[in-house]
């Protein structure tokens, strides 16, 4: 059978002098050594993919570009400086030219003439990015992993694409079928790990950990008898928090070799939050299940998409990801199996209202068969305070604690409420309600809240115009960082401060040794703004509890501890909602990342006002969709 890349290249005429055609996971990409064909072949690629439905791209045979020298330094002398290029990357193998900068559209020019430019006389493919606007190496260092090989990348974007348009397994389609094993994250959040299977295809959706265990409890089931590394097609993260993502450089270690979906901040936040797992682990002297080698090896076999991007991720699964209004870059994962013969669609963690890092979760879609959501408050009594009502009372409560002298510790994700906090707070100081004090941050959060800044067009409107304006509250001057043990000594030794610290949970990182001795103060506090895992410290401190553990060393918490709702995932009424504005309504809804009682009750709730099957599966349970 000829491929869909043969097909293409015939109907391109042979005076193009194309010398090379590869696929690019779900892409076509076509080479060649014609100066005219490259600049002016524009409208053959248009009615190739007006023909063929499948993005095309034309690129420069290796052998016409510009060297990197030459190149780099045509971009740095034809772009002004208002642009703020910060780095340029290059990848010969696949002709591509990187252009990192702060001020992109200075780059790309007035209706794109300056990046037209620049592609017609160096050859190279300029593809720019925003760049962060407060400074973060590792940031930086992230983003290169995924262009130090080349020939290694377009090796794997080209079996990719093989995988995507050679049926391997299937034999008669009138067997089609549509499964799902569920390997974590059933009657209980944590380890996040679904196995979508069809019988051609076998895609695991998440691949999480549970970071309030130890052992193999904290380790999504991989020793059922469905799940097979050497038999794994693709797998796709909702988003970048370690119960969703924190297992996965495990499988790299192990053999895995194919794509990686999600977001491109998902991507960039996950490679940081799976280091800091492994740094976590040494400190504590335990061993880390993987180390960063597989870190970097899943990094850059990740494929990012864009929201509302459609692509076909194997021969019978097409892929798109939706906003979940969770934290940067989270997404609902809608997968169309068998061109319609099934829809699902998966939540990962969401929130339904807008809050003042991101817009509420989408809730429109072509198809829904079958809705597996999260329920982490799925308990009718599980009530929530209006949002505005509990952001005021954060506030008043910071202004409290510096006004008698003391230090207020914020245990928080690296990701999604520390900068909704660090909001909160940069109002405080606005509002002249606290001043003259330091607001110190430590832990993955520096970094992470620099990666917001490159990616604005994933926040809300508001703050999305405030960064493109150069108003971004990340950038207040009373926002330290802390890099040091040292550091965090003069932190403690201070005088009164707001500090925000990871991990959320207090079971690693910084906040555990704040908390060790700012605990006997009074006047300190600890206010608690992230879900807290069932019998973590946290949630034993939310409970009541005095004497607590941490790190080996048990403490008699004497400071004042108080909790906010400022979650990033939908309370009771919110889920609800969303089943109400859902469209089109699924005809059955699966329970997941909740305890046992809140899935159980949300999937009761679900049936009993709207009549349609529910189910709250049970651990290792698998389940035919179709």
């Amino acid at each position: 059978m000829t491929s869909v890349l043969e097909q293409v290249i015939n109907d391109i005429p042979k005076n193009k002098l194309v010398t090379s055609q590869h696929y690019e996971g779900a892409n076509l990409v076509i080479y060649s050594r014609d100066k005219s064909f490259f600049k002016n072949g524009i409208s053959t690629v248009r009615e190739l993919v007006s023909k063929y439905k499948k993005r095309i791209e034309l690129r420069a045979d290796p052998l016409l570009l510009l060297s990197e020298k030459k190149a780099e330094e045509f971009v740095k002398t034809s772009v002004p400086k208002s642009a703020d290029i910060t780095q340029i990357l290059f990848e010969p193998a696949r002709s591509v030219m990187i252009i990192d900068a702060r001020n992109p559209n200075d780059v790309i020019g007035t209706k794109g003439a300056l990046i037209k430019e620049i592609r017609e006389k160096t050859f190279w493919t300029p593809v720019v990015r925003r760049d962060s606007i407060i400074t973060s190496k590792i940031t930086n260092l992230i983003r290169r992993v995924h262009h130090e090989d080349s020939t290694e990348r377009r090796k794997f974007l080209n079996e990719t694409g093989k995988r995507i348009y050679e049926f391997k397994r299937a034999r008669d389609k009138a067997e089609m079928w549509v499964r799902i094993s569920f390997l974590g994250a059933t009657q209980q959040v944590g380890r996040s790990a679904f196995l979508l299977q069809t019988p051609e295809s076998n895609v695991l959706i998440d691949c999480g950990i549970n970071p309030a265990t130890s052992g193999q409890d904290s380790f999504p089931r991989i020793t059922v008898p469905e799940f097979s590394i050497p038999d794994l097609d693709a797998v796709v993260i909702s988003h970048a928090h370690i119960d969703h993502c924190g297992f996965l450089p495990f499988l790299f270690k192990y053999g895995y070799k194919g794509p990686v979906y999600c977001t491109a901040p998902t991507r960039d936040i996950m490679a940081m939050s799976q280091l800091d797992m492994t740094h976590i682990a040494i400190a504590q002297g335990n061993k880390a299940i993987f180390d960063s080698t597989d870190v970097k090896n899943s990094s850059k076999h990740t494929i990012a998409l864009n929201y509302g991007e459609v692509t076909d991720i194997t021969p019978d699964i097409r892929l798109t990801l939706h906003n979940a209004g969770h934290i940067l870059g989270s997404a609902m994962c809608h997968f169309n199996v068998g061109d319609g013969f099934h829809n699902l669609l998966y939540s990962g963690d969401y929130k339904v209202v807008n809050t003042r890092l991101l817009n509420g979760a989408s809730y429109v879609f072509p198809r829904v068969e079958t809705f597996i959501t999260e329920s982490t408050y799925g308990n009718p009594e599980r009530t929530s305070p209006d949002r505005a009502e509990s952001e005021a009372e954060f506030k008043a409560h910071a202004h409290k604690v510096i006004k008698r002298g003391g230090k207020l510790l914020v245990p928080v994700l690296g990701v999604g409420r520390a900068q909704e906090t660090m909001i909160l707070i940069e109002e405080l100081f606005r509002e002249e309600k606290i001043k003259d004090i330091p607001v110190y941050i430590d832990g993955m959060v520096w970094d992470i809240t620099a990666i917001h800044t490159a990616y604005p067009e994933y926040l809300n409107d508001k703050l999305r115009s405030e960064i493109y304006k150069g108003k971004s509250p990340f950038e207040a001057e009373f926002f330290k960082r802390v890099g040091s043990g040292k550091e965090r000594k003069l932190v403690i030794e201070g005088g009164p401060a707001i500090i925000l610290a990871t991990s959320g949970m207090l079971v690693g990182g910084p906040s555990v040794q704040y908390l060790s001795k700012l605990h006997d103060d009074p006047k300190n506090s600890v206010a608690f703004v992230v879900y807290q895992f069932y019998n973590s410290p946290g949630d034993r401190m939310q409970k009541g509890e005095k004497l607590v553990r941490l790190d080996g060393e048990e403490m008699n918490v004497k400071l004042e501890v108080t909790s906010f709702s400022l979650s990033g995932h939908a309370v009771f009424g919110e889920l609800m909602d969303y089943m109400q504005k859902l469209k089109p309504r699924p005809r059955r809804v699966l329970t997941v990342h909740g305890e046992k009682s809140m899935t159980i009750n949300l999937a009761r709730e679900i049936h009993k006002k709207f009549r349609i099957e529910t189910l709250s599966p049970r651990p290792v349970d698998c389940l035919r969709l179709r």
